[in-house]
């Protein structure tokens, strides 16, 4: 299990892990800016409740977008 994660890690930082690393860090950037305006936004109100919020989203966001992701 161990080696599947190094090896996983070698394969992203090679660029090599995803057939469309753009695609990739779209959809990463999308999910980090949906998350940071709710926790910003709420955070106004309720700094816990607006961290509580924005992770869960943006956790929950994130199966979402990477739907379509390819690997090589």
């Amino acid at each position: 299990m161990f080696d599947m994660v190094i090896n996983s890690m070698k394969l992203f930082l090679a660029g090599k892990l995803f057939r469309d690393n753009l695609a990739f860090f779209r959809q990463l950037a999308i999910g980090f800016v949906v998350t940071l305006v709710l926790m910003s936004g709420i955070g106004w109100l309720n700094p816990w409740l607006g961290m509580v919020i924005g992770g869960a989203v943006g956790g929950a966001l994130m199966p979402w977008l990477f739907r379509d992701l390819k690997y090589n």
